[in-house]
């Protein structure tokens, strides 16, 4: 039996993803009761979540003695435990992505972080992880760098699904939807079924208040302290809004017409930062239809537990979302130098994750070796 407030969320248009994945996860059977109990229709993973499940998890043991004794080096390891994982919760999605004909039901994974400034880097590991996983309802996550743009349109042009990630702006946020056009373009182009590609664009919402709000509270004024914690809901309505202008443009419908399906709009980072704030804002206040939360596990206890929903809180409020940004502007805080330092400091948290899960299975590594 599902939750009220996650089916609530579910009937509202909202796709509830996990944000985390661990073995463990998968071999206790907890997966399938999130998808059963809390409407759970997908999961996202990320460098840091694959660096705390390697970390605190035995159920990588036997795996890692394997590798250890075909002395597979750290890399190699790296990319085997990470993409039976993702292929193992592909299967337990499976029945969810044929019932939705491949829209819910997603499970993604990232190229590996260190090539987000490497346009040819990304498209080749983009193709190996699709290659590896094998599963028509992976994505293949890549950073909405300005060199994974190209990336994006190449890797969509080859039939792969993507989850474009680390999106803060919302001109980044036009360009990545440009980016999602050409790429089914050029794949209609390459002969390949526009029904079978999908995409979700993850735009970071908690992350902009964190670092608005740091600048607004050393203002210190009563004015900038009343705008804490409106910047980031702001910013993710101003992005449906654009989501809503270019998915009924003439050049959209001309895809649509040739199966093509939209890129959905994903709220990320949804966990609340600050505790002074209601732990389901950046959920209850974004509710629209089409949109996909992804919650750490944290945020999705707090939504079963007292979540309210009270359908769309995105339609109507655009004016008010322009006021606030404006201002934010107004206190003399840039939006454009926030949303540069959350790209680079969200690229720098996803290399130093990825560095502790190579230097966590390198540690493994050794010591089944020694064994």
């Amino acid at each position: 039996m599902s939750n009220k407030n996650t089916q609530a969320l579910s009937d509202a248009g909202v796709s509830i993803w996990l944000d985390d994945l661990s073995r463990e996860l998968i071999t206790t059977g907890e997966l399938r009761n999130l998808i059963a109990e809390k409407n759970v229709v997908g999961v996202t993973t990320n460098p840091s979540i694959f660096a705390a499940a390697l970390k605190n998890g035995e159920s990588y043991a036997a795996q890692i003695t394997e590798l250890a004794e075909e002395q597979a080096d750290v890399d190699a390891a790296v990319f085997a435990i990470t993409t039976d994982d993702v292929s193992e919760a592909c299967d337990i999605f499976s029945g969810l992505a044929k019932q939705t004909g491949g829209v819910d039901g997603r499970v993604s994974i990232e190229v590996d972080p260190r090539l987000a400034r490497d346009t040819a880097g990304t498209i080749d590991e983009a193709r190996k992880l699709h290659a590896k996983v094998n599963r028509s309802n992976v994505f293949i996550k890549i950073p909405a760098t300005v060199e994974g743009l190209e990336a994006i349109t190449t890797t969509l042009a080859a039939g792969i699904s993507v989850n474009v990630t680390l999106i803060f702006s919302l001109e980044r946020y036009r360009e990545v939807i440009n980016a999602f056009m050409l790429g089914l373009e050029q794949a209609k182009e390459n002969g390949h079924k526009l029904a079978h590609i999908h995409s979700v664009a993850s735009f970071f919402v908690s992350r902009v208040d964190t670092e608005i709000d740091k600048r607004l509270e050393a203002n210190g004024s009563d004015e900038a302290k009343a705008l804490m914690g409106k910047s980031g809901i702001a910013n993710a309505r101003l992005a449906y809004q654009i989501y809503e202008e270019l998915f009924s443009s003439e050049r959209w419908q001309l895809l649509a017409e040739a199966g093509a399906r939209p890129q959905r709009p994903l709220w990320a980072s949804t966990g609340v930062k600050n505790p002074a704030y209601p732990d389901t804002m950046y959920v209850t206040e974004l509710v629209a239809e089409g949109i996909v939360n992804t919650m750490p596990d944290k945020t999705l206890d707090a939504v079963v537990d007292h979540g309210e929903v009270k359908g769309n809180t995105v339609a109507g409020t655009y004016e008010e979302a322009n006021r606030v940004l404006d201002a934010v502007d107004a206190q003399g805080i840039s939006y454009k130098e926030v949303v540069d330092l959350l790209e680079e400091e969200g690229l720098e948290k996803f290399v130093a994750s990825w560095s502790e899960l190579l230097q966590t299975v390198r540690t493994a590594l050794d010591e089944a070796g020694q064994e």
